[in-house]
């Protein structure tokens, strides 16, 4: 996720005149009671493995604009402004109930020339510092390619790709070399550990770009990078052989997913994973031009009241097409920005209640995207002090524990339909 990052593409319905009466049920302008969609799917544990996947991993939580963050075409840890990350930020994102930890890289700045692309290695060295850090907190692990991909503006340039069968033969060839480099220096690290192939790959044109008017040519180069990705982490040796690899659809957004991706081939059986984005709808999540989200908003403070119905058909397609055949899925990356007012601060721990436990009713592990920004509004998601562990602040804990109540509990009732009934302000 870059410090401004473009959401996922669904169309919302505007905001309606819709008012909850006391029981839940809607009525209209008029008066009429109309009643309340069922809001609990049944989707069903079809797939042992996915599942299964999603339970140990879920929740999960994004050590954002860290190792990822870069200025000058060279990537640094704290040049974003985040403190350097120590073992008690693990402790703390363990302590807080979380089981896992994405850590987003960029190796901008330090990748040697071709032929062999070297890795530098105090920078490799620190990546595996904090998989050290985060694995002796007792969390599970994913790394990846981050903004080296980042709107085709560096090396991992999918518009030149798509149009110039060389460049693409030569991106491979550096995907294949950077990955075989960094899963040597892991080959000892047990499946706690987890690669990632890359992050948010697209034209820059956040899949509106020339993706859609090329004959699909972006998207197959997205499948063949993910193919070289698997063969060279499979070729790498110890315990690369059975790590679970995940790979990402267009620009990860789950419709393009659905529809574009290809699974690779892989020797080892059921050990891929589909990496997907969900923040929807951007202009709640990430911009905050609107303050509340859900059936029970206020007309003209949201996006949408069809929201919460958005989530399932998002989701429920994400499981149709992958996990009731077996392929697990997780959200790599979603979110809500911190807001100011009690109220607001209501419908933002209702949105993270709502998209977590839908999750884990379709059977993904979903992980916050925390990028240490302070404050509230624009692309401020701070929940845990990057260097301390502790909470940014009281309301990022009332958050982050609604975020693990939601993909934990198997408490009897708790469910979409009783989160609904009992959105904010619902009286």
């Amino acid at each position: 996720m870059a410090v401004m990052t473009a959401a996922l593409f669904f169309p919302m319905t505007a905001c309606s005149d819709t008012k909850e009466t006391e029981h839940g049920a809607a009525t209209d302008g008029a008066g009429t009671e109309t009643p309340v969609p069922d809001q609990e799917p049944n989707p069903g544990k079809d797939s042992r493995i996915a599942w299964e996947v999603a339970e140990r991993l879920a929740p999960g939580w994004n050590l954002g604009n860290q190792m990822d963050a870069h200025a000058d075409g060279t990537a640094s840890e704290t040049c974003w402004g985040n403190p350097a990350a120590t073992q008690a930020t693990f402790d703390g994102v363990k302590a807080a109930g979380f089981r896992s930890v994405r850590i987003p890289v960029t190796w901008l700045g330090h990748i040697g020339p071709a032929p062999d692309y070297d890795i530098d290695s105090e920078w490799l060295d620190r990546v595996a510092e904090l998989v050290g850090y985060a694995g002796n907190a007792g969390l599970n692990v994913i790394i990846n390619m981050h903004h080296d991909g980042a709107e085709s503006g560096y090396w991992l340039n999918i518009k030149e790709a798509a149009l110039d069968p060389e460049r693409d033969r030569q991106i491979k060839e550096q995907i294949s070399a950077m990955w075989t480099q960094i899963a040597r220096k892991f080959k000892d690290k047990g499946d706690f550990l987890i690669f990632e192939a890359f992050n948010e790959i697209h034209d820059g044109g956040w899949g509106w770009g020339a993706n859609m008017t090329d004959g699909g040519k972006q998207y197959c180069c997205l499948n063949g990078w993910n193919q070289t990705f698997v063969d060279a982490v499979r070729a790498a040796g110890g315990e690369n052989a059975r790590r679970y690899l995940a790979v990402p659809g267009y620009c990860t957004n789950p419709d393009l997913t659905i529809k574009y991706f290809e699974m690779p081939e892989d020797k080892t059986a059921d050990r891929i994973i589909v990496s997907v984005h969900y923040y929807d709808p951007n202009e709640y999540t990430l911009t905050a031009k609107y303050s509340e989200w859900g059936h029970t908003a206020r007309t003209g403070e949201c996006a949408g009241h069809d929201e919460e119905e958005h989530v399932k058909d998002v989701f429920s397609a994400l499981h149709e097409k992958f996990i009731s055949k077996g392929i697990p899925v997780y959200i790599g990356e979603t979110g809500c920005v911190n807001r100011e007012t009690e109220r607001e601060q209501a419908f933002q721990r209702y949105w993270f209640e709502y998209v977590f436990k839908a999750a884990k009713t379709y059977g993904m592990a979903a992980f916050v995207w925390d990028n240490g920004a302070e404050g509230t509004g624009n692309e401020r998601h701070a929940f845990i002090d990057h260097a301390t562990g502790e909470f940014c602040s009281e309301p990022a804990r009332m958050a982050v524990e609604i975020m693990v109540r939601a993909m934990t509990s198997e408490t009897a009732g708790y469910t979409l339909d009783s989160i609904y009934e009992n959105a904010p302000f619902s009286e």
